[in-house]
């Protein structure tokens, strides 16, 4: 699953969320961009979601949302295809278990 497919699944939860990207390994261009625009006050999600698509596979990700300057979601990825995905909402964590049937807990 890619960052993309993650915002989406997401659903009304993070359309009104900032966002600050980081990254362990710079494997695409466009994750300069995505540093960049993460920097300062971050980016919202229709941005992020932008430079995402189409098909932006990371390696040691990470992208935290913040609601308010409060943050409410971290998304980790690791091994190109493995999240971890830490909400301050449980009922974020049940959608994506729906949208992710082979999603366990950590």
């Amino acid at each position: 699953m890619t960052l993309a497919e993650l915002l989406v699944r997401l659903g009304s939860f993070g359309l009104d969320l900032t966002w600050r990207v980081e990254f362990d390994e710079i494997v695409d261009p466009r994750c300069v961009e995505v540093e960049r625009r993460s920097a300062g006050a971050g980016m919202d999600t229709l941005t992020l979601l932008s430079l995402t698509t189409p098909f932006l596979q990371l390696i040691d990700a990470k992208a935290c949302g913040f609601a308010e300057d409060v943050l409410v979601i971290v998304l980790t990825e690791a091994d190109s295809s493995l999240w971890d995905v830490r909400a301050a909402d449980e009922r974020v964590i049940s959608e994506l278990r729906r949208h992710c049937p082979g999603a366990t807990d950590l």
